[in-house]
């Protein structure tokens, strides 16, 4: 067994703050960061700063203020060591001379498993492998997710009171959320794949689903399941559908006539299966990862919410707590399904919880996984 230094320890967490730089920038692709030293000296670092462009131990090399020969390199992944889109990561630490590499574990990319390690090792470089690995393993999630199961991860956000209600019962939600915790869920919206609601939402609240950030790292495509294609061609979402990628999805016996006012407006349309409490949300994830989208952020009322939650298709939970009481038997929750029938089988967010003090109120941010 591989036993590593505090000093392993504190390059290769140096190496993951800097992976976590990258992220929303280069999905589909694992969040890469790597840092190079030699006798406690850091010689270079870098992280894979956007989609088809140097990765990681690259960015590092070339920052190298020294020759890296002898050096040790920290990576948050295996280095690849196959033709991509960039040429193999492995050759470049050959040539360079650097002696070691320690990496948390194997990139689960079939192309890159494995075979990357054993590259550098015939070439005779001492490679460690396991340290941080749960660490890692957090920081691509959702990039393993899209690997192994191909769909995205699947994010649940809500703004509630201090008593678990999205809306008055009068439906009223408007603002829950101050303006802080709404740029907070925004620069959320600028990171992800895919931002998803129901068609409840879009007939309350016609809404943009845009991040109003001024320079978001991604432009989320807009996703609305909508099985009977009720969406209103003169809503905001098919308005702007030839600018910002609009798809809805519906039952295969939408009406044709609605599908094509839609199309002809920009929206891409996609059929899926129904099932008796609406389309089938699996099938929908399915498409999505297709796509290679990396992951999605669910926006919609409770009903949507709580489908996802049934089924067990979170992955992770954004909630923003505002320091409010609503009340009333008829206001609604976030999870408005079925829900769990004894308390021993409710789901637990923690130890990976965190509750952050933001702006009035708090967000509350927990993996299901």
């Amino acid at each position: 067994m591989t036993r590593f230094t505090a000093e392993d320890e504190v390059y290769l967490r140096r190496a993951l703050a800097l992976a976590v730089r990258g992220q929303g920038r280069v999905e589909p692709n694992p969040l890469v960061g790597c840092v190079i030293v030699r006798s406690g000296h850091v010689l270079g670092e870098g992280y894979h700063r956007r989609f088809g462009g140097p990765h990681a131990e690259v960015e590092a090399l070339r920052r190298c203020r020294q020759t890296p020969r002898g050096a040790t390199v920290y990576v948050t992944l295996e280095p690849c060591g196959h033709y991509g889109k960039t040429p193999p990561c492995t050759d470049a630490l050959i040539a360079a001379g650097v002696t070691r590499v320690v990496a948390p574990r194997e990139d689960p990319n079939p192309p890159v498993a494995g075979k990357g390690f054993a590259a550098l090792r015939r070439a005779g470089l001492r490679v460690d492998v396991g340290l941080l690995a749960d660490e890692a393993a957090k920081v691509n999630a959702p990039f393993f997710k899209l690997v192994r199961e191909h769909r995205p991860w699947v994010i649940l956000k809500w703004a509630q009171s201090l008593d678990g209600k999205i809306a008055t019962r009068t439906g009223d939600s408007k603002w829950i959320s101050d303006e802080t915790c709404r740029a907070h869920a925004h620069r959320t919206r600028g990171r992800v794949d895919a931002i998803l609601v129901g068609i409840g939402t879009v007939l309350r609240d016609d809404p943009l689903l845009t991040c109003r950030l001024a320079r978001p790292r991604r432009v989320a495509t807009r996703v609305v399941l909508d099985s009977n294609l009720r969406t209103p061609p003169r809503s905001q979402l098919v308005r702007t559908a030839r600018k910002v990628p609009t798809w809805i999805f519906h039952a295969r016996k939408a009406p044709a006539r609605r599908a094509h006012a839609l199309e002809k407006g920009g929206c891409r349309l996609y059929a899926v299966p129904s099932t008796r409490r609406g389309l089938s949300l699996p099938a929908i994830l399915d498409a999505l990862g297709e796509h290679q989208m990396t992951n999605v952020l669910v926006e919609g009322g409770g009903r949507l919410l709580g489908s996802f939650f049934d089924k067990g298709l979170a992955d992770e939970f954004h909630i923003y707590i505002a320091p409010q009481l609503i009340g009333g038997a008829g206001a609604a929750g976030p999870l408005h399904g079925e829900g769990v029938r004894k308390v021993a089988a409710a789901p637990s967010l923690s130890p990976a919880l965190s509750l952050t003090r933001l702006g009035n109120g708090y967000f509350a941010r927990g993996s299901a996984r």
